[in-house]
């Protein structure tokens, strides 16, 4: 991890335009970045979407997930698109949400952490990609061993639905975010921080220590502790609230175009 003082300058540029959006951008804005010629010239710029739930097995046909669609991930993917970026979707399998369209688009599909792990690992050109937008709600725990309340590990396709009872033993799962700075060299991070107990300001609380302890660039946070709609916390500390999933999309795509050269 970088020390504070150089996250601080090495975002500053970024800091200092995200959180004039507010003032800057009126309601319903659709234009992130004006084409010029030089724009025209060169290739599009690259971003990556996380989006949709981590699952975790229990046997073959059981699993561990929780409620993430992945409608956020994908209407992100789609402003993306709209204003000339090209966009790889890593979606979720478990997703009950449609998959993404548009022209310069790639979307794979994933399951668990380490399978989305491997699948950006083995991406290519993860040199050019500009902005790394991860939505997706992977899982916090892992199974990693089924068991009888006897303590025999079962290990069928599928677990009998007549025994008296299962032991699911969990593990944390690896974490994903830690790892996006190195695989993506030249890319900002953006993390999400989903959160349902305490209030606002503990809220954005852990999302500043997210945003310390990955060297991220933005941090998404919602959820019950936070209120209504989403902040968009940045490492100064500076908070700007969305109020919409739209109005979201819309203000993360303006802010990622600014980060390109002109």
């Amino acid at each position: 991890m970088f020390p504070a003082k150089c996250a601080q300058e090495k975002f500053k540029a970024e800091a200092d335009f995200a959180f004039e959006l507010q003032s800057a951008i009126p309601a319903g804005a659709r234009s992130a970045r004006t084409p010029t010629a030089s724009h025209l010239m060169t290739p599009p710029p690259r971003a990556i979407v996380t989006c949709g739930p981590g699952i975790s097995p229990i046997d073959a046909v059981r699993r561990i997930t929780n409620f993430s669609t992945s409608e956020l991930g994908v209407r992100l993917t789609e402003c993306l698109l709209e204003h000339g970026w090209d966009v790889l979707c890593f979606k979720s399998s478990g997703s009950s949400y449609r998959n993404p369209e548009g022209g310069a688009l790639v979307v794979r599909e994933f399951t668990t952490n380490t399978d989305l792990f491997a699948l950006l690992s083995a991406e290519e050109g993860r040199e050019n990609v500009s902005v790394v937008f991860h939505a997706a709600a992977l899982s916090d725990y892992d199974v990693t061993c089924v068991q009888s309340l006897d303590g025999e590990p079962l290990q069928a396709l599928k677990i009998s639905s007549h025994l008296p009872g299962l032991q699911i033993i969990l593990q944390p799962a690896p974490k994903l975010l830690p790892e996006l700075g190195t695989l993506f060299p030249k890319a900002r991070i953006v993390g999400w921080k989903f959160e349902l107990e305490g209030d606002r300001s503990s809220a954005l609380d852990r999302a500043k220590q997210q945003l310390q302890e990955n060297n991220s660039a933005l941090c998404v946070v919602n959820g019950s502790a936070f209120g209504e709609g989403f902040g968009i916390l940045d490492p100064q500390g500076a908070c700007l609230t969305a109020l919409t999933r739209g109005e979201l999309c819309n203000l993360l795509t303006v802010w990622a175009g600014r980060l390109l050269p002109v």
